[in-house]
């Protein structure tokens, strides 16, 4: 079975990309033919400082290498390494009805949040195709936001086997529902857009600060209190143990809770749960050719694959005369 999964490099980590992607992700290296790779193609939608994105992409890769991805147990790379991808991706524009992409609500939902509406925002998804389909991926870990954009996918290989033969595999999406959506600060979707976001690799001072930001009820301190709808029960949730959470839970149903307390236990749970993966990232940035060579060699992997998938498609569509 082949997994693949990837991330921008758009800023800093949040606990909801680890929890919700990152996690799942890195568990398949144990049992799965593992792809992972920097989307810094598509980060060009939203990111215009070559800077900050050379910066960003090295920034991820120590992330997911500080956070347990393994480079010998997966192929790991950056997806511009790998330009048979953009070949593919306008092979498929041919095969992509403006109706198909006009239905995706992730290109609504950033327009409506104020990004200027370019031709990279709405044809994110073909290249998502390409991505997914170049490397016969079989099971694709995301975001529930993003499942909209796995089907697009299947719906593009469809067409596009069932126009010239079959070639691509089906991909499936794959989302882990007890954490698909991690809550922000105030309860919606964990995101940097919203400004509610918990930065793994942030400084301690800053992370007190952002957890004692969590929205919480006004019920009285005298009064028992809903785990159910607490937006900091369901992040505490994510770092504890059955049996502590179940501590919690009874804390919350008897007087005398204070959530000033609970949220002072969050953020040391958050210190030490991210503290080794701090201190190999720390390392990790003081060397940064050596996450390069990691790259390359990755990226060198995934492009003898990309060939091999790029000669059946040219031959098919007629591109080889």
């Amino acid at each position: 079975m082949r997994v693949l999964s990837g991330i921008q490099p758009s800023g800093t980590l949040h606990i909801g990309n680890y929890f919700g992607m990152m996690k799942p992700m890195i568990a398949y290296q144990e049992k799965a033919e593992l792809f992972v790779f920097i989307v810094n193609y598509h980060a060009l939608t939203t990111t215009q400082d070559a800077q900050a994105l050379r910066q960003n992409t090295l920034g991820s890769a120590a992330d997911f290498l500080a956070l347990g991805l393994d480079p010998t147990r997966c192929i790991f790379w950056v997806q511009a390494d790998v330009p048979e991808v953009t070949e593919l991706t306008w092979v498929l524009h041919n095969v992509t009805s403006m109706g198909l992409l006009e239905r995706c609500h992730a290109y609504k939902d950033k327009i409506a949040r104020g990004i200027v509406p370019t031709h990279g925002l709405f044809a994110y998804p073909v290249l998502m195709a390409a991505d997914i389909l170049i490397y016969q991926s079989n099971v694709i870990p995301v975001g529930q936001d993003q499942k909209q954009h796995v089907e697009v996918a299947r719906d593009i290989a469809q067409r596009f086997n069932a126009t010239f033969g079959e070639v691509f595999v089906l991909p499936e999406p794959e989302i882990n529902e007890d954490v698909a959506v991690v809550p922000g600060l105030d309860g919606q979707k964990m995101s940097k857009s919203y400004d509610n976001a918990i930065d793994i690799f942030t400084d301690r001072e800053t992370l007190d600060k952002t957890v004692m930001r969590i929205v919480t009820d006004s019920t009285p301190v005298n009064q028992p209190k809903n785990p159910k709808t607490c937006n900091l029960f369901a992040l505490y949730r994510l770092f504890a143990t059955p049996e502590e959470l179940e501590a919690l839970r009874a804390r919350y149903l008897a007087p005398g809770l204070r959530y000033s307390d609970v949220k002072k236990e969050l953020t040391r749970r958050i210190w030490e749960f991210f503290g080794p993966s701090r201190e190999k990232r720390e390392a990790l940035m003081k060397s940064p050719d050596t996450m390069r060579d990691i790259l390359r060699d990755g990226a060198a992997k995934a492009r003898a694959i990309a060939r091999e998938t790029m000669a059946v498609v040219r031959d098919r569509v007629g591109l080889n005369y």
